[in-house]
């Protein structure tokens, strides 16, 4: 268990750093146009052997869970393959994968947007993976890996909050106090074709 959550503790650590623009500058002068791709193959690297490490020292002992449970926990991977499916639309995924910016000069972020689910949550990727994450929920394992997982993306969610104020300031200010990080909630959610607006 201290050896899963140490991993887990590093890749956050590892991960944090190579997130931070003097680390992106360094890769981007290696790999040039290849950054983001890089980057991200990087970090699914770390995350696997982050996993490995799990499989390797913790005994997969399946819980015995009564119906109910396994039925809502089905619901919640439902619920969160749709809404990792939805949350797609509003980003460009060839950009996010790196894949874009192989063939010209993109930018490797993404300019604001507000439309789709991001009107109604700052986060839906997010929120898809933590859907995910409790709806896997088997064994001593998984369990394990729901809760790292699940603190490193609220205590990384903060981190990218002030990433994204950085970069757009007032108007993501303006969208940050009108729809809620990763829970929809009735009456709040941005204005179609709402470039920026004051906060409420």
């Amino acid at each position: 268990m201290l050896a899963y959550a140490a991993a887990w503790l590093a890749f956050g650590a590892i991960h944090s750093l190579s997130s931070r623009e003097p680390a992106k500058a360094e890769l981007r002068r290696l790999a040039g146009r290849a950054m983001r791709l890089c980057w991200n193959i990087l970090a699914i690297a770390e995350l696997a052997a982050v996993l490995a490490i799990g499989h390797a020292a913790i005994t997969q002992d399946p819980f015995d869970r009564p119906i109910w449970l396994a039925a809502a926990q089905a619901g919640l991977i439902a619920a969160g393959v749709a809404v990792l499916a939805l949350a797609t639309r509003s980003y460009d995924i060839r950009r996010f994968l790196g894949l874009a910016q192989l063939r010209g000069t993109i930018e490797d972020d993404e300019p604001f947007r507000a439309d789709g689910l991001l009107a109604f949550v700052r986060h839906p990727l997010y929120l898809g993976g933590l859907l995910l994450l409790a709806g896997l929920v088997r064994d001593t394992q998984s369990l394990q890996t729901a809760l790292y997982a699940t603190l490193y993306i609220l205590v990384g969610l903060r981190f990218e909050e002030r990433a994204l104020i950085r970069r757009f300031g007032e108007t993501y200010i303006a969208y940050r106090a009108r729809v809620p990080a990763l829970l929809p909630w009735r009456g709040r959610a941005w204005p179609p074709g709402t470039i920026a607006a004051r906060p409420p």
